[in-house]
C-alpha cells in the first residue's frame, strides 16, 4: 500500500478503504464546543481555521457513530482505535463505542494530562483530555512499555516475589525455610492509563500553527503501543497530520484524510520535512526543574507564598499583593553577600511591577550593614529568615 493523504469527507472516503486492512486508526474529532477554532502559525504569515459548529447534539453524535461504524469495517481483527475526546462529549461517546465496538472490546480510558495556565472559568482548572482505546477483537496488538521505579519504590518491591495469602492479601513469597523468594526479572513499571506529556507550547519548532494541534510524543506512544514497522495508520480527520508525521518518523504506513484543503496542504509540508520538539521535562524529569532546598521550600510555604523556580533573582511571590503589585521574595544563597543578593532581587523585579521586594537574610552578617541596607530608599524590605511574619511585614510599611 501506498502512504495517502486525502483531500475529501472521511465519511465518503472511509468507504473506499477495503475491509480487514487497516492496523491501527486515531481520531481526533470535533469536541462538541459548538465554536469556531482559529490559530496563527508563529510567524502570523498565515491563520488556519475550522469549525466545530452543530445544528443539535444529534447530528454531532450521529457523524461520530458513522465513522466508527467505518473504523470498525476496515479494521484488521487485530487492528484498535483511539478516539480523543475531551470533558465536553466524552460520555456519549463512550457509550457509541460501546454500542459500536461492544463493551466487551473496551481496553482502556487513557487521561492525557498536561500543565495549563489558570483561567476565570467557574470550577476546576481543566488540564486533561481522554482516549478512548478499543480493539476490534480480544486479538488486537498490544505491545507493553516499561517506565522508570517511582523514587519511593523500595528495593524490596523491586527484587522479592509476591504471592496471596488465605484472604487475598499482597505478600512477600516466602519458601520453606521462611527465606524471602526472590521474583524474576524485571523491566521497570508498566506503562499507565495517565499519561504525563506536556502540551505543545507557543514556540515550540513543531507548532505548524493549526488549532487543537496535538504533540508528535502523544501520537508516537499510541503508534507504538499497538502496531508494528510497516503496519497501517489512518487518521480519518487528519488535521495538521501529526498522526501521519508520527506514522513516517516509526516507519508505519498511513492514510489520512481530512475535509479542508488547508489542512492537506500543510500535512504534506509537515510530511516533508518532519519537525519533532523533544520534551526536556520528559527526558530529565520534573525532578530536574526544581532548584530549591528543603530549608528554602520551608521558608517560603511558611510565607504562604508561591514558589518560583529556575530564577537567580525571585525565589516566589506573596500571594497577597501589595498596592494592587505583586511581591516578589529572595532568600539569601549561602555564597551570596546581602548586597549581591538584593541587587539580584531588584534586578530581577524590575519588569514585574513590584512596589515591595522582601530579601530573607540567612547569613551572619553585622547588623550595622543590615540596618544601612534597610535604610537606603527602595522598596526592598530586609528580614532575618527566623522573623518571617509577612502581615507584620506588610504593617509596617
Amino acid at each position: 500500500m501506498e502512504n495517502k493523504v486525502i483531500y475529501g469527507d472521511c465519511l465518503n472516503e472511509m468507504k473506499n478503504i477495503d475491509s480487514n486492512s487497516i492496523d491501527l486508526i486515531y481520531i481526533d474529532p470535533p469536541f462538541f464546543t459548538q465554536r469556531e477554532h482559529s490559530q496563527k502559525t508563529r510567524d502570523n504569515s498565515k491563520e488556519f481555521k475550522f469549525s466545530d459548529k452543530w445544528k443539535s447534539l444529534e447530528e454531532y453524535l450521529t457523524f461520530i457513530k458513522d465513522m466508527l461504524i467505518e473504523s470498525k469495517r476496515i479494521l484488521k481483527d487485530t487492528g484498535s482505535l483511539f478516539l480523543h475526546c475531551d470533558k465536553t462529549a466524552s460520555h456519549r461517546l463512550r457509550c457509541l463505542l460501546d454500542d459500536v465496538f461492544d463493551s466487551d472490546n473496551f481496553v482502556n480510558e487513557i487521561v492525557w494530562s498536561y500543565k495549563r495556565w489558570s483561567n476565570g472559568k467557574k470550577g476546576l482548572l481543566n488540564s486533561h483530555q481522554t482516549i478512548y482505546l478499543y480493539g476490534k477483537t480480544k486479538e488486537f496488538k498490544f505491545k507493553r512499555i516499561y517506565g522508570d521505579y517511582s523514587p519511593t519504590t523500595n528495593i524490596d518491591q523491586i527484587l522479592q516475589d509476591r504471592t496471596k495469602d488465605s484472604n487475598g492479601k499482597s505478600q512477600y513469597k516466602k519458601d520453606k525455610e521462611g527465606n524471602i523468594v526472590i521474583g524474576k526479572e524485571k523491566l521497570g513499571v508498566p506503562l499507565t492509563d495517565v499519561w504525563d506529556i506536556p502540551f505543545l507550547n507557543p514556540k515550540a519548532n513543531e507548532r505548524a500553527g493549526y488549532p487543537t494541534q496535538k504533540p508528535l510524543l502523544l501520537l508516537e506512544r499510541i503508534i507504538n503501543i499497538c502496531t508494528d514497522e510497516g503496519d497501517i495508520v489512518l487518521d480519518p480527520v487528519c488535521g495538521s497530520g501529526t498522526t501521519l508525521v508520527a506514522s513516517k518518523l516509526l516507519k508505519r504506513k498511513y492514510i489520512g484524510i481530512d475535509i479542508s484543503k488547508e489542512a492537506i496542504d500543510l500535512t504534506k509540508k509537515r510530511l516533508e520535512n518532519p519537525i519533532k520538539t523533544e520534551s526536556r521535562l520528559l527526558e530529565v524529569g520534573i525532578e530536574d526543574y526544581k532548584e530549591k532546598s528543603e530549608t528554602e521550600i520551608a521558608i517560603l510555604k511558611s510565607l504562604d507564598a508561591t514558589i518560583v523556580q529556575r530564577n537567580k533573582g525571585i525565589d516566589g511571590f506573596l500571594k497577597k499583593y501589595y498596592k494592587d503589585k505583586p511581591v516578589s521574595i529572595k532568600i539569601q544563597k549561602s555564597s551570596e553577600s546581602l548586597e549581591e543578593a538584593k541587587r539580584k532581587l531588584i534586578e530581577a523585579s524590575k519588569t514585574k511591577e513590584c512596589k515591595l521586594m522582601i530579601l530573607i537574610k540567612t547569613n551572619n552578617v553585622r547588623e550595622k550593614i543590615l540596618d544601612k541596607l534597610n535604610q537606603k530608599e527602595d522598596d526592598v524590605k530586609i528580614i532575618n529568615s527566623y522573623e518571617l511574619d509577612v502581615s507584620k511585614i506588610l504593617s509596617e510599611l
